[in-house]
C-alpha cells in the first residue's frame, strides 16, 4: 500500500517553501497526522533514549515491578494494561514533566498548580533520566516548530499562536506493544477489515495541542482515521517523527485542522515501542479561536477554555473511565498498583 500520510521536511517548510505549505495545510485538514523528515533531532538521541527505555520494557516481569509508581498514580512509572481477560494488550512508564514541585517551581510554574508533582517519576537508571530529558526537550522544541508552520501553511503570522516563554505543559508516555499470540480477540492480518482488527489501543484523539510521536518495530500498527471512518496505516519511516493534531489546536484554529484520530491494531512479529510527548502551552494559557480563522463572528466552533481545566482532573477522569476496582483502591490508598495477568 502506498503511504498515504503526508510527509513534510520541516526545514523547508519552515523556509517557506510552497509545496511543503500547500501539503501541510492539506495533510492537517483532511487527517491531522504528517510525518516530518529533516527536523534537526539527532539520530543518536532518539535511539539513545529508545534504546535504553525499550532494554528496560524487554526485561522480565519481575524486574519491573519495582518500577510501578509508589503512590499509585497511573501517569507515572511502569505499568501493564491487561484485556478483561488477563491478556496483555499494552505494557507503559509514563514519565512526569518535573521529578519533584520544586523542580516545577524552580522553572518557573506557579505553585498552584505544581502539586502533581508529589508524586515522583521511577528512574531505573540515572543514564536513563538524561536520555529521557534530552528526547523530551528536542521534541518540545519541535513541536513549537510545527506549531508555527502550520500557522503560515494556514496564511497567518507564525507567532498568531499565543504560547508565550514557558514553562510549556507536557506529558510523556512510552507504549510498548506485545505480539498478539492468541487465535480469538481479533485478526492480526494486514488483509482482515477494520471493523475485524485487534486493537491494542482503543480510538481517540489526544487532548493536547500537538502530539510527537516516534515509533519502531516491524509492521504498520499505527492507523489513522480518515473522514469516511476508514483506517490508513502509518508505516514507520526511518528517521521520521509523527506529528499528531490534538483537539486544542483544532480549538485554537476554529476546527480548520482536524483532530488526529488514531489507534494501534496487533500485529507483526516483535514488539511495537512508541513514544509520545503531548505537548501544550502553559496551563494558564486560555485556548479560543483566534481571528485569523473565525471569518463570521457569529461562527465560532468552540467555547475558550483554560489549558489547566482540561489537564488537572485527567487521573480522576482515566480511572472513572477505565480504572480497574483494585486500581482505584491502590490510588485512593498511595500504593503501587501492578495489574494481574492471566
Amino acid at each position: 500500500m502506498s503511504n498515504e500520510i503526508t510527509l513534510i521536511d520541516l526545514s523547508a517548510a519552515e523556509a517557506g517553501d510552497a509545496d511543503s505549505l500547500a501539503a501541510l495545510r492539506h495533510a492537517g485538514e483532511d487527517l491531522g497526522i504528517i510525518q516530518i523528515v529533516n527536523h534537526g533531532v539527532p539520530q543518536d538521541v532518539i535511539d539513545d533514549f529508545h534504546d535504553r527505555i525499550g532494554a528496560i520494557l524487554a526485561l522480565p516481569r519481575d524486574e519491573k515491578i519495582p518500577l510501578a509508581s509508589p503512590t499509585g498514580h497511573p501517569y507515572r512509572g511502569w505499568r501493564q494494561w491487561p484485556d478483561d481477560f488477563g491478556r496483555l494488550e499494552l505494557e507503559r512508564i509514563t514519565i512526569g514533566q518535573y521529578d519533584t514541585v520544586d523542580e516545577a517551581v524552580a522553572d518557573g510554574l506557579d505553585p498552584q498548580y505544581a502539586a502533581d508533582f508529589a508524586h515522583p517519576n521511577v528512574w531505573p537508571t540515572p543514564e536513563l533520566r538524561d536520555a529521557a530529558r534530552t528526547y523530551h526537550e528536542a521534541a518540545r522544541l519541535v513541536a513549537r516548530r510545527v506549531l508555527a508552520v502550520y500557522a503560515r501553511a494556514l496564511d497567518a503570522d507564525p507567532a498568531v499562536f499565543p504560547v508565550g516563554d514557558g514553562p510549556d505543559h507536557t506529558s510523556f508516555v512510552v507504549n510498548n506493544y506485545p505480539t498478539w499470540t492468541y487465535e480469538d480477540g481479533g485478526s492480526t492480518e494486514e488483509s482482515a477489515s477494520d471493523d475485524e482488527r485487534k486493537l491494542l489501543l482503543l480510538e481517540h484523539a489526544d487532548g493536547s495541542v500537538l502530539t510527537v510521536l516516534h515509533q519502531r518495530g516491524d509492521y504498520d500498527g499505527l492507523q489513522g482515521q480518515r473522514a469516511d471512518g476508514s483506517w490508513v496505516p502509518v508505516p514507520i519511516v526511518p528517521g521520521a517523527l509523527q506529528v499528531f493534531t490534538g483537539s486544542l489546536l483544532t480549538r485554537w484554529t476554529n476546527g480548520r485542522l482536524r483532530p488526529g484520530r488514531h489507534r494501534v491494531v496487533a500485529g507483526g512479529t516483535v514488539t511495537r515501542l512508541s513514544s509520545g510527548v503531548f505537548w501544550h502551552p502553559r496551563v494558564d494559557t486560555v485556548i479560543e479561536p483566534l481571528a485569523p480563522f473565525v471569518d463570521d463572528p457569529d461562527d465560532v466552533e468552540f467555547d475558550p477554555v483554560l489549558v489547566w481545566d482540561t489537564v488537572k482532573d485527567r487521573v480522576e477522569e482515566y480511572l472513572r473511565v477505565f480504572g480497574r476496582p483494585d486500581q482505584v483502591a491502590a490510588w485512593r490508598e498511595g500504593r503501587p498498583y501492578v495489574a494481574a495477568l492471566a
